[in-house]
């Protein structure tokens, strides 16, 4: 199957930063009840020791490449589509333009009703998330900004489209990203695959699409020989004893409850795993992109990698 180097420009540290809960389907559906998670000892998506407080070298993962990168929604949902785009200079994010915008090109900031509305019911409201989150991608130079409590879904989907952004700024590809959302899913296998091994495993993950539901899911670290973090005895037992769950436990546990969910936002964190829960929504939301466009070519992410 032929790949498309779609390239990952997000710090794997900075995942861990992340508070994301289960969300509505519908990005106006907003809630104020964020389930917190305990932060998971792993600062990396293969490290079993706890974060490093100093700052790394990176080792692996491509610049950023100067531009513009721009992302669009096809269809509308109550009346609005989301438009992103990030300006990237000498290698760095200097403006993230995130909106959300209806047939006029009217910003759902503008919208006092909307505003008002969401306001009482979540505590926040479009003319408030919108800019801290994009404030919070410039501030962060990483898609692993934290999400914005009573506005959930837009946080996710923010971070979605964040990611496939800064793929695009490594790779210098500056077409338009257009995204097909709610179309039904395409059956098909759809993968994708980290570039880089951090302390020795990287992801791959596929979904298999069928009558246009996720009838399986493979998410899973595995080393040079393929061999699974799983099956690695003493990462397991390191993991279990620092942060009390290992990877033989988290990993058929998100495979399974992406399964088993509506969408990818009803996937909880589990405990003591969060950046890997983090990580799996992430790259999940990116395979649902593709399984929307029917597009199995595999999505290859040049992620990176520190120092330790």
């Amino acid at each position: 199957m032929k790949k498309t180097k779609l390239l990952s420009g997000m710090a794997v540290a900075a995942m861990a930063t992340l508070l994301l809960a289960g969300c509505s389907s519908d990005q106006d559906k907003e809630t104020s009840k964020d389930s917190a998670a305990s932060t998971e000892q792993v600062a990396s998506s293969s490290e079993a020791g706890t974060e490093e407080s100093a700052v790394a070298e990176k080792v692996a993962g491509a610049d950023l490449q100067d531009g513009t990168y721009k992302l669009e929604e096809k269809n509308e949902s109550n009346g609005y589509r989301t438009v992103f785009s990030i300006d990237v200079k000498d290698g760095k994010i200097t403006a993230s333009n995130f909106d959300y915008l209806d047939a006029d090109g009217n910003s759902k900031k503008d919208n006092k009703e909307y505003n008002d509305n969401m306001k009482a019911k979540s505590g926040v409201g479009p003319s408030e998330f919108i800019p801290a989150l994009n404030e919070a991608l410039v501030a962060s130079q990483s898609a692993g900004v934290e999400v914005v409590t009573g506005a959930t879904h837009s946080s996710h989907s923010f971070i979605n489209y964040a990611q496939q952004l800064i793929q695009a700024a490594q790779a210098g590809n500056t077409e338009t990203i257009e995204i097909d959302n709610g179309a039904d899913l395409v059956d098909g296998t759809y993968k994708l695959e980290e570039k880089n091994e951090s302390n020795g495993y990287r992801t791959v993950f596929s979904i298999d699409v069928k009558d246009g539901k996720i009838a399986t899911s493979n998410f899973d670290y595995v080393n040079a020989e393929g061999n699974s973090k799983k099956d690695d005895a003493e990462y397991n037992e390191m993991m279990k004893e620092k942060a009390g769950v290992s990877p033989e436990e988290f990993i058929p546990a998100l495979n399974e409850a992406l399964v088993k969910a509506e969408s990818v936002g009803d996937v909880e964190v589990v405990t003591g795993a969060t950046h890997s829960s983090h990580s799996f929504q992430m790259y999940a939301e990116q395979l649902v992109n593709a399984a929307e466009k029917g597009d199995t070519t595999t999505i290859e992410v040049d992620n990176i990698v520190m120092a330790k």
